[in-house]
C-alpha cells in the first residue's frame, strides 16, 4: 500500500517505521525538518517537509494516488482539518486520525473520522490491568470501548445457560463457546459446562459485573 503519515513525532515516527518494515511504501510529512531525525537510519520511505494543511504539500507526498492517510500530530484541531481536506477535495477513503487530547475528542468525532486516542486506550488498559488482572482480551474494538473478553466457566455455573450468566448491565454478549478444544456458537439458551472457554463482548463496566457474579454464582 501506498501510506502518507502526517506527523514525524515519536507516534509518527514509529508508525512510518513499522508500515515501512511491512513493506509498504510510506511518505512522511512533517513541517520541521528535524523530525525527521527520529525515523531510524534503515528507513527507505520518503520524507516531505511542509505544512500539511497546504495542498501543494500533500500533493508533493503523492496524496492523489495515496490508499491510506493517518495524521498523527500532536495539534487535534490540525488533524481534524487536514483529515477533512483529505476526504473532501481528494475523495481518501482510508484515514486515520490520532486524538492527543481527550477533551477534544468530540470535535474529531463530529467530522465522523476514525479515531484512535492513545490517551483514553492506554488509561482504561492500565486501568484494566491494575484492578482486574485476571481479564484476558482477545480483542479491541475502536478506542478500547468495547472489547473481547475470555472467561473460564466455574463448576458454580455448570448446568446454567448463558442468558442466565450473560443476563447484566451493561450487556455481555456471547461471541464463543470452547469446549474440549472445539469451538460453537452460543445461544442464549446454550448450558455451560465446568471449564468451558466464554468469549463475551462487552465494556470495562460490563466484564467487571460479570466477574463479580462469576465468583458469587448463580443463586446470588
Amino acid at each position: 500500500m501506498n501510506i502518507i503519515v502526517v506527523g514525524c513525532g515519536r507516534v509518527g515516527a514509529e508508525l512510518s517505521y513499522r508500515l515501512f518494515k511491512s513493506g509498504h511504501q510510506v511518505v512522511v510529512v512533517d513541517q520541521n525538518p528535524e523530525a525527521f531525525n527520529r525515523l531510524k537510519p534503515d528507513f527507505r520511505g520518503r520524507t516531505v517537509e511542509g505544512e500539511a494543511l497546504s495542498l501543494d504539500v500533500l500533493t508533493r507526498a503523492g496524496i492523489e494516488n495515496a490508499d491510506a492517510l493517518a495524521i498523527v500530530t500532536n495539534s487535534d484541531t490540525l488533524n481534524a482539518a487536514v483529515a477533512h481536506v483529505a476526504r473532501v477535495v481528494f475523495k481518501m477513503p482510508n484515514v486515520i486520525v490520532r486524538n492527543y487530547d481527550p477533551r477534544l475528542r468530540p470535535m474529531l468525532e463530529a467530522f465522523g473520522l476514525q479515531i484512535v486516542g492513545s490517551t483514553n486506550w492506554g488509561a482504561q488498559r492500565i486501568e484494566e490491568l491494575l484492578t482486574n488482572p485476571e481479564n484476558r482480551i482477545l480483542f479491541s474494538a475502536g478506542n478500547g470501548e468495547v472489547e473481547v473478553y475470555e472467561i473460564a466457566i466455574p463448576e458454580t455455573w455448570d448446568g446454567h445457560t448463558c442468558d442466565e450468566l450473560l443476563s447484566s448491565e451493561p450487556p455481555c454478549l456471547p461471541v464463543a463457546l470452547t469446549r474440549a478444544g472445539r469451538a460453537a456458537l452460543p445461544k442464549a439458551d446454550t448450558r455451560l459446562s465446568t471449564g468451558d472457554i466464554l468469549n463475551v463482548s462487552t465494556n470495562f463496566k460490563g466484564i467487571t459485573a460479570l466477574r463479580a457474579r462469576l465468583e458469587k454464582g448463580p443463586e446470588a
